[in-house]
C-alpha cells in the first residue's frame, strides 16, 4: 500500500517537473520572439531614420546589405546571404555548370583581364588568351567595371550571342571577338592516367551532383583498359562540395549499406544518416588517398570515411578542417540563405571541425581547437584517429613552404605578364612529358622583373625594425653597439639577385606549370605539377607495396 502511494507520489512528482520544464521551455521561447521582434524593430526604425536625415543620401540596399553581410560574418565564413542575380554562382558550385563563354577573370589595377581560357569552351575557340583586357561587351564599356560585374554581362543564355572588345599585351589595336555562349560543364576529374605502369591515378578537383559519375568512368576505363591493379585518388586543394557527391565516390569502393556520415544540428528532425545505397564499384583493390591542407568538406568525408572504413590509405598533409554542413532557405524577393544547420560526423563518430566559432576572443578572432582537447576514436579494425582537427594522413609528406619572393612575383603579376610575353614568342612547346623549363627561360625572366622594377618587401625585414626600435626604447640598443644587428640586417635585406638564385627552384617550378598551362590548360598544369611531386612519390610507393597498405590498417597508432 505504501509503495502504491509512492509509486504516485513519485508520479506526481515527475508530472510537476515535467510540467515545470515545458513551462520554462515556453517561457524561453516567448522570451527569444519578442528579442527577436524588438530589435527588428529598432534596425527597421534605424533605417528608416537614417534615410531621412543622413547628411548625405544613402544607397539603402548597398547599406543594408553590409548590415547583413556583417552580421553574418560574425558566425562563420560558410553562412551568408545569396541574392536574386548571385543564384547562377550558386548553381555553378552544385552543378558545375552555368552559361557563359567558359573563362576565368581577374581584377587587376588597369582593368579586367582574362586570367584562364578553359579548353573546348566558346572563349578558347574563339581565340582569347589569358592576359587579354576586356574593354567592352556587346555596346557597355567595362574598362573601369568591377570583377563582378564582367562576369555577369559574359554570363547569359545558352545559344546567344555576345561581343567581346580586347586589348591584347603587345598589341597597339583593340580587337573585336564575336562569341556564341553556351552551357558550361566544368568537369570536376580534370586529369586521369596511369602512373609508373599499372597504378591508376584521378585527380578530383571538386565534388558537384555530377563528379560521382565522372570517377566512377575515370576508374572503369583504368581498370578494364590499363590493368591497373591499385588507384591513388588525388584530392589536394579540393575544398568539397555537394555531400551527397562524396557519399557516392565513398560508395564506388565499400559494400552497400555502410554508414558514410550523418549529421546533427539544432533540428532533430534534420538530422541525417547517409549510408551507402549502391553496390560498389570495387572493395578489394588498393587505394591511396592524397590531402592537403586545403582538402576540405566532402573531400575530408571521403578521405575520412574511407580512413575509418580502413578502406584506403591516405598519405600527404592534414586536411583543413570543415564539419560544418550548410543548407539553402528561400527568402523573399528570390533570394537564398546558405546557412550552416549541423555538423558532421564520419564513421568513427569523429567531428574534424577545427575552428571553434562558437568562442571567439575579446578582438573577434577565432582559433583552433588544441590538440590537447581533441578525443580519440578508432576505425573499423580498431586504429584510433582524432578528431577536431582535420584528416590526418597514415604518411604525413610536408610541402616545401612558399618563399616571400615567389609570392610576390604571382601578386604582382610579373610571372604572369612574363609567361604572357612568352606565349606570344613561342607559337608551340614540347609535349607535356619532356617539357622543361631552360636556364636561358629563367636568366630572361629575371631580366623582364629587373626591367618591370620588381621589388618586394619581406616581413623578416619589417619585424627586425621593430625589434631595433624596441631595443633602443629599452635601452638595449647602444648606436655604438649595433654590430650584430647591422649584420642581420644587411642578411635580411632584400637582394633580388641573390633571392632568385637562392629560390631558383621554386620559382622555375611554378614558371614551367603556369606556361604549360597556356598551351595544355588545365590538364596539362596538373600533368606538369606532377613531376618531381613528393607526395604523389610517397603514394606510388604505398600503393604497389600490398604488404605495407595491410601493415598500416593493422597498425594501432595514431596517424602522425
Amino acid at each position: 500500500m505504501h509503495k502504491f502511494f509512492d509509486r504516485k507520489k513519485r508520479a506526481g512528482f515527475f508530472t510537476l517537473v515535467f510540467l515545470a520544464g515545458c513551462i520554462a521551455t515556453g517561457q524561453a521561447q516567448h522570451d527569444n520572439r519578442f528579442e527577436i521582434s524588438k530589435q527588428l524593430e529598432i534596425f527597421n526604425a534605424l533605417v528608416k531614420e537614417m534615410e531621412m536625415f543622413y547628411v548625405d543620401s544613402l544607397d539603402i540596399e548597398k547599406t543594408i546589405r553590409r548590415g547583413i553581410d556583417a552580421m553574418l560574418e560574425g558566425l562563420d565564413p560558410y553562412t551568408e546571404y545569396i541574392p536574386e542575380q548571385d543564384m547562377d554562382n550558386l548553381q555553378m558550385i552544385t552543378t558545375g555548370e552555368y552559361g557563359g563563354i567558359g573563362a576565368y577573370i581577374r581584377k587587376r589595377p588597369e582593368g579586367v583581364v582574362i586570367s584562364e581560357p578553359i579548353e573546348g569552351m566558346p572563349a578558347t575557340l574563339a581565340g582569347l588568351r589569358a592576359g587579354d583586357r576586356i574593354l567592352a561587351i556587346d555596346t557597355i564599356n567595362v574598362e573601369k567595371a568591377s570583377a563582378d560585374k564582367v562576369s555577369d554581362l559574359l554570363k547569359g543564355v545558352p545559344n546567344s550571342r555576345l561581343k567581346i572588345k580586347i586589348m591584347r599585351p603587345g598589341e597597339k589595336k583593340p580587337r573585336t571577338v564575336e562569341l556564341t555562349r553556351k552551357q558550361i560543364q566544368v568537369n570536376q576529374v580534370t586529369y586521369y592516367g596511369v602512373q609508373d605502369k599499372d597504378v591508376g591515378y584521378i585527380y578530383l578537383r571538386g565534388f558537384t551532383d555530377k563528379s560521382a559519375r565522372e570517377v566512377k568512368e575515370a576508374f572503369e576505363d583504368l581498370r578494364k583498359n590499363h590493368q591497373i591493379r591499385s588507384l591513388i585518388l588525388d584530392l589536394r586543394n579540393n575544398g568539397g562540395g555537394v555531400l551527397e557527391g562524396a557519399v557516392q565516390i565513398v560508395n564506388l569502393f565499400v559494400p552497400r549499406g555502410k554508414e558514410v556520415v550523418s549529421t546533427k544540428g539544432k533540428i532533430p528532425q534534420w538530422d541525417r544518416i547517409y549510408r551507402t545505397s549502391a553496390e560498389p564499384v570495387d572493395t578489394l583493390m588498393p587505394l591511396v588517398v592524397l590531402i592537403n591542407g586545403a582538402s576540405a568538406s566532402a573531400a575530408e568525408i571521403v578521405s575520412g570515411a574511407l580512413q575509418d572504413m580502413d578502406r584506403a590509405v591516405l598519405v600527404g598533409q592534414r586536411s583543413y578542417g570543415k564539419g560544418l554542413v550548410q543548407s539553402t532557405r528561400d527568402l523573399p524577393y528570390d533570394g537564398r540563405l546558405k546557412v550552416t544547420i549541423s555538423k558532421y560526423y564520419i564513421p568513427s563518430g569523429r567531428c574534424i571541425q577545427q575552428i571553434d566559432y562558437t568562442h571567439r576572443k575579446a578582438d573577434g578572432s577565432v582559433g583552433n581547437i588544441p590538440d590537447s582537447l581533441t578525443a580519440v576514436f578508432y576505425t573499423s579494425k580498431g586504429r584510433p584517429v582524432r578528431d577536431g582537427g582535420g584528416v590526418r594522413p597514415e604518411f604525413e609528406v610536408a610541402e616545401p613552404p612558399v618563399p616571400t619572393l615567389l609570392y610576390y612575383l604571382l601578386n604582382d603579376y610579373v610571372l604572369f605578364d612574363f609567361v604572357t610575353d612568352y606565349v606570344q614568342k613561342h607559337q608551340t612547346i614540347a609535349p607535356i612529358e619532356t617539357f622543361t623549363l631552360t636556364d636561358e627561360d629563367f636568366e630572361a625572366f629575371k631580366t623582364y622583373a629587373r626591367e618591370k622594377n620588381f621589388s618586394y618587401d619581406r616581413q623578416s625585414e619589417k619585424v627586425l625594425q621593430n625589434l631595433k626600435e624596441v631595443a633602443r626604447f629599452e635601452g638595449y640598443l647602444e648606436e655604438s653597439d649595433s654590430t650584430t644587428l647591422k649584420e642581420l640586417e644587411n642578411r635580411l635585406t632584400p637582394d633580388i639577385e641573390r633571392d632568385f638564385e637562392r629560390f631558383r627552384e621554386p620559382i622555375k617550378k611554378v614558371m614551367a606549370s603556369e606556361i604549360v598551362k597556356r598551351y595544355y590548360f588545365e590538364r596539362g598544369e596538373l600533368i606538369q605539377n606532377l613531376k618531381d611531386d613528393e607526395v604523389l612519390a610517397k603514394a606510388l610507393e604505398v600503393a604497389t607495396s600490398p604488404d605495407l597498405i595491410d601493415k598500416t590498417l593493422h597498425t594501432n597508432q595514431l596517424p602522425h
